[in-house]
């Protein structure tokens, strides 16, 4: 049975918590919101608060890359909710980096569906903030290969002797196999044409209305697994700038072709850290390494346990050069080490249990962002890790924009359960801690869950959305029968909608 880490119920007990931790001067948390109202410039575009949605993927889209009705419904709380800068979902830049099959997929046959979509989120928002309400709005497109994590077969930029040893491939007969020896590497003409696909999917993003462009970088997809490419040969390995040159191509390219009416951003890991599995009791445990360390980005080759920013830093100066222009930070891979992404109360079911406290997992995020917003005062970036706080995220977020530790907080699965919070709080003065997330990773499960007839169950916040209970029943009866096909027909579905 999982541990219960979360027993803090006031802010004063939060703080406690984190003294008897060692991570109080990171873990604050103010009573006063309004640093969350301030505006801010991002682009040389106001928007008018400091809150943000994360790109959490919903994973129901149709099998063509079009936004099915649950990405719809999503999209349109997202808008009216009342976050000024909704950082929309991955999309992905071709079928064969689709993440899974219901992820959304950025075509020609698609841009029309998505351009209605993202004006319906801003309907969405004027009606519940006024005609003039998304002047101060942004509205981003996540561009994404996912690279080894693509579902038709992985697509590696490097070998990497810790995640290969838990990657799986396609095998005889339709099964998963572990990754052989001899299983390929994209070649540096494969990457090129990858730039190029980037670059058109780019252009569609834009006839979609999207006020930005985010170029995937994190939880090691492909652009994140590019910046950890240390023993690659040739052109996209080795040095940073090697590492970084499809990245800089790419930003390069688009604002050239596509000039500064394309606001550039970037959500990037600032720490890889190493993959994890299930050690003593479940508890998580780091696969075995060797150093120096050559296969992971922001970490001390010497322990890659621990950060070094020194390149992450680096790298974000080469990007606001190139005109980037607001920068989400993250960590970690959600695939082999998710404690370090997101601190869970409770992991899900096919992962391992806490080798920490969740809370020192929020702090690293605060303390690892806030080294970097310092660095680059002047260009906002959105820091992660809020959610596990539960009903303590907002009065969290308050401290760090105060203190200057980052300039705007994001929430994911915080915004699943609970896309009304900022509404909540700007007319009752306070959110309600009944509709805040849990941590119980059930949406996280459900993105893992495959066995339904679309090959991919939709991801929702099952103990807050009642919509999610049926479908979430049905992925754990698949789940334990060995993700053998089940069903989510759409009687069940109709049934909760009502």
């Amino acid at each position: 049975m999982a541990k219960t880490w979360f027993h803090f119920p006031t802010a004063e007990s939060l703080c406690a918590g984190a003294k008897e931790l060692g991570v109080d001067d990171v873990v604050a948390a103010d009573a006063d919101s309004a640093p969350l109202f301030e505006p801010v410039v991002v682009g040389g575009r106001k928007i008018g608060n400091r809150l943000a949605i994360h790109p959490m993927e919903g994973c129901d889209g149709g099998l063509d890359g079009k936004p099915g009705e649950l990405t719809w419904r999503r999209w349109i709380r997202f808008g009216a909710g009342g976050c000024k800068l909704i950082w929309g979902e991955a999309v992905a830049i071709l079928e064969e980096g689709r993440a899974n099959p219901r992820q959304l997929w950025l075509h020609e046959g698609s841009v029309d569906e998505m351009a209605r979509m993202v004006e319906a989120t801003r309907k969405a928002h004027r009606e519940a903030w006024g005609a003039n309400a998304c002047d101060d709005l942004l509205i981003g497109c996540q561009l994404t290969h996912s690279g080894r994590y693509s579902y038709r077969r992985p697509l590696i930029v490097q070998r990497d002797p810790a995640l290969d040893a838990a990657t799986l491939v396609p095998g005889p007969g339709g099964g998963k196999i572990p990754m052989p020896a001899d299983y390929p590497v994209l070649s540096d003409d494969d990457l090129k044409r990858i730039e190029d696909q980037y670059l058109a999917a780019a252009k569609l993003a834009m006839k979609c209305g999207f006020d930005f462009l985010d170029l995937k970088q994190c939880h090691r997809y492909l652009c994140s697994e590019l910046l950890a490419s240390h023993t690659r040969p040739g052109p996209y390995g080795g040095s940073l700038e090697n590492r970084t040159r499809l990245q800089r191509n790419i930003f390069g390219r688009i604002r050239s072709e596509l000039g500064k009416s394309a606001m550039l951003a970037t959500r990037i890991n600032m720490f890889d850290a190493v993959p994890y599995m299930k050690g003593a009791d479940n508890i998580g445990t780091p696969r075995p390494y060797t150093t120096p360390y050559k296969w992971s980005w922001g970490v001390n080759e010497n322990n890659p346990l621990e950060p070094d920013l020194r390149e992450p830093r680096q790298y974000i100066g080469m990007m606001k050069d190139l005109g980037v222009a607001v920068i989400n930070l993250s960590m970690g891979n959600p695939y082999s080490n998710p404690h370090y992404g997101r601190p869970n109360e409770k992991p899900p079911l096919d992962a391992y249990e806490n080798p920490e406290h969740p809370l020192i997992g929020v702090a690293r995020h605060f303390r690892l962002a806030a080294e970097l917003q310092r660095a680059y005062p002047d260009l906002p970036m959105i820091g992660t890790g809020y959610s596990w706080l539960q009903h303590h995220f907002i009065a969290c977020a308050a401290a760090n924009v105060r203190r200057g530790m980052i300039a705007i907080a994001g929430v994911g699965r915080g915004a699943f359960a609970y896309p009304d919070f900022v509404k909540d709080l700007k007319e009752k003065g306070h959110i309600d801690d009944k509709q805040v997330c849990i941590a119980v990773s059930s949406c996280t499960a459900l993105m893992r869950a495959k066995g339904n007839e679309l090959g991919q169950f939709p991801s929702g916040c099952v103990p807050k959305d009642k919509f999610y209970g049926p479908i979430y029943r049905y992925a754990i009866n698949a789940f334990n029968k060995g993700n053998k096909p089940g069903t989510v027909n759409s009687a069940d579905v109709e049934h909760e909608k009502k």
